[in-house]
């Protein structure tokens, strides 16, 4: 198998793993406290981070830094969008939640003109018009329904903001960061913004939940893992349009596990956002402009 195999092999993995992650976290969000699932997936996604890290003999020297604010930035960004999605996930099926993940690239498309000086082309104005008409077809069947879904789509559009922001931060400061200080900080400080949250109130957890916290933080570690070596094995463009294959387990868990059927407003917007997210990261990767200091 070729690199581009490898590649392409590993971000359908890394998919799978984040699926699984976010059954954990919808099958905990009735019980558990939302920054106590934060912490704990934070804390046990730890483990995976640092073995990564320790058989490239990254760890500790590779935790070494030279922009601490921009870490701080692209922490915070990436935590404030890990509750954001969790909490979406608790209102929304897990397809749903996955497809709004989607509008990120986009989003950083068009936070790559506005913030980083790179070119408006017809082809992230193209994207951005596909995506946000896919937005408004999943979006307003659900509005006015009393069921929390509006706030779900709400929290999801949130979501991929702020996950927009903190990777328009990583481009930023991956000049002299390594991959692995950048995931590791994120995964530090998303583990004590959920702490935080002890004073709020904290219940014992049964040892079905504590697995269920376990296997969402090693399934998000790894997940984070199999996306960084496949970036590293395949280009962007040539992942980009396996979008589509990653979104097929979260719509198998919704129909299997969870008993829920795809909505309408979800299989008509499938196309128009993962297109106009296909696009964005197509074009991005053959127009992009060398970004300002």
């Amino acid at each position: 198998m070729d690199r581009a195999g490898l590649g392409i092999m590993l971000r359908v993995l890394s998919g799978m793993l984040f699926t699984g992650m976010l059954v954990c976290v919808k099958l905990l969000s009735d019980t558990v406290p939302l920054g106590q699932i934060v912490f704990f997936r934070s804390l046990f996604a730890l483990i995976p981070i640092v073995v990564f890290l320790a058989w490239r003999k990254e760890f500790p020297a590779g935790l070494a830094t030279r922009r601490p604010l921009g870490h701080v930035l692209r922490s915070g960004l990436g935590a404030a969008a890990m509750f954001a999605s969790f909490a979406a996930v608790a209102r929304l099926p897990v397809a749903e939640t996955t497809l709004l993940a989607q509008l990120s690239p986009v989003i950083m498309a068009l936070g790559g003109v506005v913030l980083l000086g790179e070119r408006l082309s017809l082809h992230r104005v193209a994207a951005l018009g596909l995506a946000l008409t896919g937005v408004l077809v999943l979006v307003l069947p659900g509005l006015g329904d009393g069921t929390g879904q509006a706030s779900g789509y709400v929290l999801g559009v949130v979501s991929a903001v702020l996950t927009a922001g903190a990777l328009l931060t990583v481009r930023r400061i991956s000049r002299t960061e390594t991959a692995g200080a950048i995931a590791f900080y994120f995964v530090l400080t998303s583990a004590l913004a959920g702490l935080a949250t002890l004073p709020l109130g904290w219940p014992s957890v049964t040892t079905e939940q504590l697995l269920l916290l376990v296997l969402a933080g090693l399934f998000g570690g790894a997940a984070h893992i199999a996306m960084t070596l496949a970036l590293r094995f395949a280009e962007a463009s040539r992942l980009a349009p396996f979008e589509y294959i990653a979104l097929i387990w979260p719509v198998l868990v919704d129909l299997l596990l969870f008993g829920l059927p795809l909505s309408t407003g979800f299989v008509l917007a499938l196309p128009l956002i993962v297109a106009g997210a296909v696009l964005a990261a197509l074009e991005g990767r053959r127009f992009r402009r060398p970004t300002r200091q």
